[in-house]
């Protein structure tokens, strides 16, 4: 009778162990799942990330502007369509909305969610699509990716009386994906470089503050951002973010730069569905902006 109760507890300590080991080493997606990282054949990866961004300060004039705000609703949904997890494919199409204030009305920060079109105050609507093809360069790298996609503007003018929407350029754009964990699995760094070549007819406005043309055709865009996250637990983590863009004058007799700061965190809501919020500030530029944004997202993994 002792020798089966020593059995049994001996039995029962090595479950216990085994189920501890495993709830510690088990990953969740937001620990595995990094863009980097790409999808098994079969596997589906859903998006859906709003980006509101507001401005009342900008490097053309001095002091403060009237309220701009602009909202970009963004959905990617891949697949992964090879046996050894090295390439996927799918499809990114953007949702914008634009309001602007005046002298005698302040359009608030989440004003766009109006998805208004009134003449000289706001603008909406489905603005680009962009096929796009992630593959992972080399086999035994499998923390290094390219996602190439090539981005159809889908707007009519980029600005209509005096009200800007979103880029008229075709864009050829090449995102190279890298991440690191540490060896204690707390903390991890995730690096992107863009390269985004922009074509298609020269920019001009008329005296009524309408487009034709691109701002940025002709031109070649460099964002370079890093993340460094840190996992208090594997179904939570928080992270700084830090990007320096470029736009680099190819013929369009136009550049501007910018660095933008800042922080969030993510949560794993279910085994395939997590959520995102982040802050950023537009620190410094040149012919830019300076303002701030609030995003939150939802990503579904399955």
């Amino acid at each position: 009778m002792k020798k089966l109760l020593l059995a049994t507890l001996c039995l029962f300590s090595i479950t216990l162990f085994a189920q501890e080991e495993t709830e510690e080493t088990t990953k969740s997606n937001i620990q595995t799942y990094t863009p980097s990282k790409l999808l098994k054949k079969g596997q589906w990866d859903i998006k859906w990330f709003n980006n509101f961004y507001t401005e009342t300060e900008d490097t053309f004039t001095s002091g403060k502007q009237p309220r701009s705000n602009f909202y970009t609703s963004t959905f990617e949904i891949f697949t992964g369509v090879s046996e050894n997890s090295r390439v996927n494919i799918g499809v990114v199409f953007n949702v914008k909305s634009t309001t602007e204030s005046s002298l005698t009305s302040n359009e608030g920060w989440f004003s766009t969610l109006s998805l208004g079109n009134e003449t000289g105050v706001s603008r909406s609507g489905l603005t680009s699509i962009a096929p796009s093809i992630s593959f992972q360069p080399f086999k035994n790298v499998g923390n290094f990716s390219i996602r190439s996609s090539i981005i159809i503007p889908l707007v009519s003018n980029e600005k209509e009386n005096g009200v800007f929407l979103d880029k008229k350029s075709w864009i050829w754009e090449n995102k190279f994906f890298y991440d690191y964990t540490f060896e204690s699995g707390k903390w991890q760094i995730f690096t992107e470089l863009d390269t985004q070549l922009h074509f298609g007819e020269s920019y001009s406005e008329d005296s009524n503050g309408t487009s034709t043309g691109g701002f940025a055709n002709n031109s070649l865009g460099l964002p370079i951002s890093a993340f460094l996250s840190y996992f208090p637990s594997s179904k939570f983590t928080i992270f700084g973010q830090t990007q320096q863009y470029f736009l680099i004058d190819l013929g369009n007799n136009f550049s501007q730069e910018y660095t933008q700061l800042g922080i969030g965190a993510k949560y794993q809501l279910t085994t395939a569905l997590n959520i995102e919020t982040s802050y950023t500030n537009f620190v410094r530029g040149t012919d830019t902006g300076l303002g701030q944004t609030f995003n939150v997202g939802l990503r579904a993994l399955f």
